[in-house]
């Protein structure tokens, strides 16, 4: 896990995008986490490199042509290994190479710092993922999950970041 310092100029260009993009159809926190997201894609982006892309099925492309799709989750502390790692049943579908995880807090309406949490390929995330339903619990960390998910453990993501570069 990799904690990295969210700037002002992060959360301006996340706050702008928000606003250009409005509410999202199906989102869980009804277009409130927009600006996390941005955030989150902005950390990952800090870590990974590549440009950035945003489109509906991914928002980075490595230098080596990968697509990344950066799930981010708001969060009041620091995360522990044993939390999941989750992507909504409803993004399977999306057309990318590889998920990357991020948090970020959110503490009395500021945005402070987030971790870029890893990366796994959309193949080996489903292998080992579990699915839950709206309103389960999830029994690792009893987290009541708002919609149907996947999920994997934050201590099974990878940091290895060689997989991203050009050989």
């Amino acid at each position: 896990m990799i904690e990295i310092e969210i700037t002002r100029e992060m959360y301006n260009v996340a706050w702008a995008k928000s606003r250009d993009m409005g509410k999202l159809k199906k989102s869980i926190t009804q277009g409130d986490g927009n600006i996390a997201g941005f955030i989150g894609e902005a950390l990952a982006h800090s870590v990974i490199g590549g440009i950035i892309a945003n489109t509906k099925d991914y928002d980075i492309i490595t230098e080596n042509s990968l697509y990344i799709d950066v799930k981010t989750k708001r969060c009041k502390s620091e995360p522990l290994p044993h939390y999941e790692a989750s992507v909504a049943a409803y993004n399977t579908v999306q057309l990318c190479d590889y998920y990357s995880f991020v948090r970020v807090e959110y503490i009395n309406n500021e945005y402070t710092r987030g971790w870029y949490l890893g990366h796994m390929s959309k193949s080996e995330y489903y292998q080992k993922a579990k699915k839950l339903y709206a309103g389960d619990r999830d029994g690792d960390n009893h987290f009541k999950v708002k919609s149907n998910c996947y999920n994997v453990p934050i201590s099974d993501l990878s940091l290895d970041f060689s997989v991203f570069k050009k050989v």
